[in-house]
């Protein structure tokens, strides 16, 4: 325990900071600091092995005065927002009824004359940008910053598993970026642009306890990112930007906003410099999307449509009402379907009509090797078709993984829009109802769509138990989010007892069970060793606890991040940290 006299400018270092890197080698510890409001109670893990110095950068007194100040003044607001999100599901649930466009809110809705800010150079061309870009990846960090695409998604949040260890890993890797630290990596002002996504409100950090509770996640990365890089990225015209994950309400982004001008405020940076892409990935945020820019239109870098979260968000909504089975995703869900064609026509309609960006999802395939074989001619062509699509639709950009589809896919931009962005395009031939958005597509389950869901549900777990965030599968990359729509399905299909187009059999319990066991039989024979085979083995475990529960867990990585096995895998060392030697093959 050890105490200090606190700055109250936060960008200067405190001449004590050493302190804290000393008290930081004892196991779990309680810190004390005195700062003008008297004294504040910190506790936060020694660091993972091998990170002891970026452990101590990172934690230095100055950004844990900050955090803790920071977390003490929205503590209370996050738990008012997640309780607002079980009152509405609740109230949803009880009453029956379905979402549409809030009449208490009308009047932001008609009146034409409000817009968001405009944004800076450096987004205004928006074409390509990585996405699920894990940073504690370092050396496909490095080759990021070393390509052609106008941003990079740094991901701490679908695509990237939040072991401690990859955290700090990921926090000082992006200090290093803004820092000009990789020696090969160009100047952060050439670097595409860095779009940094915390985690969402749903996540919690174990590993840092305030006033005798553990942390908001989305606060504990955007303090730290911000802390330790905001005045950079804004000096050099590179941000600070940023991706707001799973946001199911304008008052959420109400919230989002306040974080954003205290935070301004407390480290000296122009009010509106902070620039958010909200992620529409709930289908309640769907009927708020014209509010959540009101919201944020001194702090917005425009909307992002994608796929499966937001189908996923269906079945967590609703998934209890008949009428509102998903089919086979793989065979009947896809961008071109009404609901989700509505859906991305009513947001590039309502960015562009407030002069705002809309941005598209991300491309998860993975070209094959070879530019002049078939295969690779194949997944370009559909990787094209579908893009080609939302291009058409006016979306200003979109994410792939896959770095070489990054020149591709300017080239298509450069080749059907004009200019940076298509903000001239006002789609004025869209209007957008609420039976629109909430049409489900027509279709029924298959035995091989089962299977895959199985497969990747399961896939994802046991990713995680080995503190990935993603893996590929069948030549593309699976995260979060096709977890969640995979999983959601097996549990809705089960919770409706749907029977199969190849047979008629009844999605049941048994039947889910015992072809999670086939699946493992194929997925077991590739795992390289007794440990992998165990450890895919619990994964396959887990996943049927998920989808046998009689009420849906809202998200997979909330239930993985406060599972025991997750937990007892990292504070037992079992967790192998995600870097450049972490060899993942492509199932």
């Amino acid at each position: 325990m050890f105490s200090c006299k606190a700055n109250t400018t936060y960008n200067e270092h405190l001449s004590l900071k050493n302190l804290w890197r000393l008290a930081s080698m004892n196991q779990r510890h309680v810190t004390t600091v005195f700062c003008p409001q008297g004294p504040v109670s910190m506790e936060l893990s020694p660091p993972p092995s091998g990170l002891e110095a970026e452990h101590g950068t990172l934690f230095t007194t100055d950004s844990l005065l900050f955090l803790h100040e920071l977390i003490s003044t929205f503590n209370e607001e996050v738990d008012e927002v997640l309780r607002l999100r079980v009152s509405r599901k609740t109230h949803l649930d009880l009453s029956g009824e379905l979402p549409s466009f809030l009449k208490s809110t009308t009047h932001i809705r008609r009146d034409p004359a409000w817009r968001v800010l405009p944004v800076p150079p450096r987004l205004q061309r928006r074409h390509v940008d990585i996405g699920d870009l894990a940073p504690c990846d370092t050396q496909r960090f490095i080759k990021a910053l070393l390509s052609p695409a106008q941003g990079i998604q740094v991901d701490f949040d679908d695509g990237n598993c939040p072991t401690y260890h990859n955290q700090i890993r990921g926090l000082h890797n992006v200090l290093k970026a803004v820092h000009n630290q990789f020696p090969d990596a160009p100047h952060i002002s050439q670097a595409p642009v860095l779009m940094l996504r915390p985690r969402a409100w749903n996540m919690v950090e174990h590993n840092m306890m305030v006033e005798g509770r553990e942390l908001p996640a989305p606060l504990f990365d955007f303090g730290l990112l911000m802390f330790h890089c905001g005045s950079t990225l804004f000096e050099n015209n590179s941000g600070p930007f940023f991706y707001l994950s799973k946001v199911e309400s304008f008052m959420e982004a109400r919230l989002w906003n306040k974080i954003f001008v205290w935070t301004q405020q407390k480290l000296g940076l122009p009010l509106g410099c902070i620039k958010a892409t909200v992620l529409i990935e709930n289908v309640l945020a769907a009927f708020e999307m014209e509010e959540i820019l009101y919201e944020l239109r001194d702090h917005s870098a425009g909307l992002n449509c994608g796929i499966w979260d937001y189908s996923a968000s269906f079945v967590n909504k609703f998934g209890h009402r008949q009428a509102f089975l998903l089919p086979d995703r793989s065979k009947y869900v896809n961008m071109e379907k009404r609901f989700l064609r509505s859906y991305m026509d009513l947001l590039v309609q309502t960015c562009h009509r407030r002069g705002a960006l809309a941005t598209g999802g991300m491309a998860a395939p993975l070209l094959p090797p070879g530019a002049l074989s078939d295969s690779h001619s194949r997944v370009l062509a559909a990787v094209t078709r579908l893009k080609l699509l939302e291009i058409k639709a006016g979306v200003d950009g979109f994410m792939v993984y896959d770095l070489g589809l990054i020149e591709p896919m300017q080239k298509l931009f450069k080749l059907h829009t004009e200019g940076d962005n298509q903000l001239h395009q006002f789609r004025n031939d869209v209007t957008v109802t609420p039976d629109d958005l909430l049409s489900m597509p027509a279709g029924g389950v298959t035995l091989n769509g089962l299977k895959y869901n199985i497969a990747v549900g399961v896939l994802f777990i046991n990713a995680w138990l080995a503190g990935n965030g993603h893996f590929f599968y069948r030549g593309q990359v699976e995260d979060s989010a096709t977890a969640e729509i995979s999983r959601s399905q097996v549990w809705q299909w089960i919770r409706h007892q749907t029977r199969l187009e190849d047979d008629s059999r009844v999605v049941s319990r048994r039947l889910v069970t015992d072809l999670t066991n086939k699946v493992m039989m194929e997925l077991s024979a590739r795992c390289p060793s007794a440990s992998a085979k165990q450890k895919l083995n619990t994964a396959a475990d887990m996943f049927l606890e998920v989808v046998l529960k009689r009420d849906f867990p809202e998200f997979i990585t909330t239930y993985l991040n406060q599972d025991h096995t997750f937990l007892c895998s990292q504070s037992c060392g079992q967790v192998e940290a995600l870097d450049e030697d972490t060899h993942r093959s492509k199932l």
